[in-house]
C-alpha cells in the first residue's frame, strides 16, 4: 500500500505523518510537494497538520487551490483514502471535500494538550480497529480549531453517521459544536480531524491510542485488495 503525505509552504506535521506511517505499518511512503498534479500511484492521502501559507487569508484558504489538492479531490471522487490532520482538516473543509469550517478556538487561545476523545463512527477505514464509544487519548495543537456548520448540515452529519470523532462530554477545548473532532464525507473514505493520532504511536508520546488509525487504513485496503493478513 502506497502513502503520500503532502506537504504546503509551512506544513510542520508532515514528518511526524511520515514517521506514524513507518512505525505503525511499515508501508512505502513518499512527501509529495504541493505543485504534483499526479496521485495515481497512492492508495492513501496524508494531508498533514501546520501552517499551510502561512495561514494567510485563512486557515487552508490558499492551500486548497494547489495542484496538489486539484488531484486529492480526483483521489477522493475514485475512492483513495484521504485524511486531513488539523491544518489538514482546514483545508480540506475549504476545498470543499468536507462540510463546515473551522473557526478560532473559543478563549481565542491555541490549545496543545491531551484530549479525550469518542470513537463515534468506527465503519470508516479509518477507524475500523477501534470500538464504536471507545475512548481515546490524542494531543491536540490548535488555535483555529472550533468546527462549525449549520443546523442542517448539522443534522446531516448526525443522520449520515458522518461524525467521527468527538470530545468526551465536558472536555471540548475548541467550542466545536455538538464537541465534534473529527467528521467524513458521506462515502466514508475522507477523515478531517483537529486531533494528532501521528503524535500518539507509542506509549512513550503519552499514548499509543493513535496506532489503530493507521492499522485500520492498511487492514481495510488488504481486505479490499485481498492482500495479507492483517496487522494489529
Amino acid at each position: 500500500m502506497n502513502f503520500a503525505v503532502l506537504v504546503f509552504p509551512g506544513s510542520n506535521c508532515d514528518i511526524d505523518c511520515y514517521k506514524a506511517v513507518e512505525d505503525t505499518i511499515g508501508q512505502p511512503v513518499d512527501y509529495v510537494w504541493h505543485t504534483a498534479d499526479d496521485l495515481s500511484k497512492y492508495d492513501c492521502i496524508l494531508v498533514p497538520g501546520g501552517f499551510s501559507y502561512g495561514d494567510y487569508l485563512r486557515c487552508g484558504a490558499i492551500a486548497q487551490f494547489t495542484n496538489v489538492m486539484k488531484a486529492v479531490v480526483k483521489a477522493a471522487e475514485e475512492g483513495k483514502y484521504i485524511l486531513g490532520i488539523c491544518n489538514g482538516f482546514q483545508v480540506l473543509t475549504e476545498a470543499r471535500l468536507l462540510p463546515g469550517a473551522l473557526l478560532r478556538n473559543n478563549g481565542m487561545k491555541f490549545r496543545c494538550h491531551q484530549a479525550l476523545l469518542r470513537v463515534e463512527n468506527n465503519a470508516t477505514p479509518f477507524t475500523r480497529d477501534y470500538a464504536e464509544g471507545e475512548l481515546i487519548n490524542i494531543p491536540i495543537a490548535h488555535g483555529e480549531g472550533n468546527y462549525y456548520c449549520d443546523d442542517a448540515t448539522l443534522k446531516e452529519l448526525q443522520e449520515n453517521n458522518q461524525i467521527v470523532f468527538r470530545y468526551e462530554a465536558g472536555n471540548n477545548p475548541n467550542g466545536s459544536v455538538d464537541d465534534i473532532a473529527g467528521i467524513c464525507n458521506k462515502a466514508g473514505n475522507v477523515v478531517g480531524m483537529m486531533p494528532h493520532p501521528e503524535r500518539a504511536i507509542h506509549e512513550l508520546l503519552g499514548s499509543a491510542d493513535g496506532k489503530r488509525m493507521f492499522t485500520s487504513i492498511l487492514n481495510t485496503w488488504r481486505e479490499k485488495h485481498g492482500a495479507a493478513a492483517a496487522i494489529r
